[in-house]
């Protein structure tokens, strides 16, 4: 089987990504600074098929010594803290969209001609309760992340058109499960496991978005590199429904056996500066691939409820 790289192939999604490539007999390349992510999560029993490099995709030799001989790159690398670049303008500028021109420009000097991207719903900005299909625009994003995303996408069309790259790109909604150290879910518990009385919730808790499973989110990423035709394929990948912060609130508490516990709300209708307060998603044209997510958003949700207090 084929060699291929994977950026931030420690984290969250990516170490789920990484242990399904390997299962499918690829030899894997990861890449990863281990700012978010961690080695516990790729203890994996197949080492043997396993590389892991320890570094920052601004470090252009050790980038080109990544990408030289691979097949395909799925570039999951990011800072995704939407709070923190609102502090700190330059952190997504540098992590995001200078990485992915690295990237891309390695890619293109070693002659990697396929690329899968890890998009954002937060490129879409402020919707409303607009059901978003692959379509919608003007696309304004209101956090430094989406558009550090949107940016991304940008340069990947750019160099499909001009280079001849083949990529893939999925617009991610909500992403949960386990191994996820950051979120509404595991916020929730962590402040449950300190106060079990009361908790509270960022914005009037009336903020709803879909919410994709880990699993389901790796298979689609998976179903769209291999069934992809397009050059410059893009498709929005989470499910047709969605869960109010609220309501996950109270499926911590129940899933954590509390009863009673007093919810108190900060106010406004979004959790934090440049957080979309509702956000709906039209998945059709990854359904025409034969997509079609085991869990719905409340099932992920639940599910990913039990993963996480298993783990924290």
């Amino acid at each position: 089987m084929p060699e291929v790289l994977v950026t931030g192939g420690c984290g969250f999604i990516g170490s789920h990504l990484v242990d399904a490539l390997l299962s499918q007999g690829f030899k894997v390349r990861v890449m990863d600074n281990l700012s978010n992510g961690s080695l516990e999560n790729l203890k994996c029993g197949q080492r043997d098929k396993l590389e892991i490099i320890n570094g920052n995709l601004t470090d252009k030799f050790l980038l080109d010594s990544a990408v030289k001989g691979c097949e395909t790159v799925f570039h999951l690398a990011a800072h995704a803290n939407v709070q923190n670049s609102a502090k700190d303008t330059g952190i997504d500028l540098e992590n995001n969209t200078l990485a992915t021109h690295n990237l891309l420009e390695a890619m293109r000097r070693n002659r990697v001609d396929r690329l899968v991207f890890a998009s954002s719903a937060a490129v879409y900005g402020e919707s409303g309760l607009t059901v978003l299909d692959e379509d919608y625009g003007p696309l304004l994003p209101i956090s430094l992340y989406g558009a550090s995303k949107l940016a991304g996408e940008g340069l990947i069309s750019a160099y499909s058109h001009l280079y001849g790259l083949k990529a893939t790109m999925f617009r991610f909604a909500n992403i949960v499960g386990s191994r996820r150290h950051s979120g509404v879910i595991y916020d929730f518990v962590s402040r449950l496991r300190q106060n079990p009385s009361s908790l509270l919730v960022l914005g009037d808790g009336s903020q709803s978005k879909p919410y994709l499973h880990v699993s389901d989110c790796v298979a689609g990423m998976l179903l769209g590199f291999e069934k992809s035709t397009k050059n410059l394929g893009l498709y929005n990948l989470g499910t047709p429904d969605s869960v109010a912060v609220r309501d996950i609130a109270c499926l911590v508490a129940s899933e954590m056996g509390l009863k009673n516990v007093c919810y108190s709300y900060s106010g406004g209708e979004r959790g934090w500066q440049g957080d979309a307060p509702q956000v709906r998603f039209d998945i059709s044209r990854i359904r025409t691939l034969g997509f079609k997510p085991q869990f719905t958003s409340l099932q992920a949700v639940k599910l990913a409820i039990k993963e996480t207090l298993k783990e924290i």
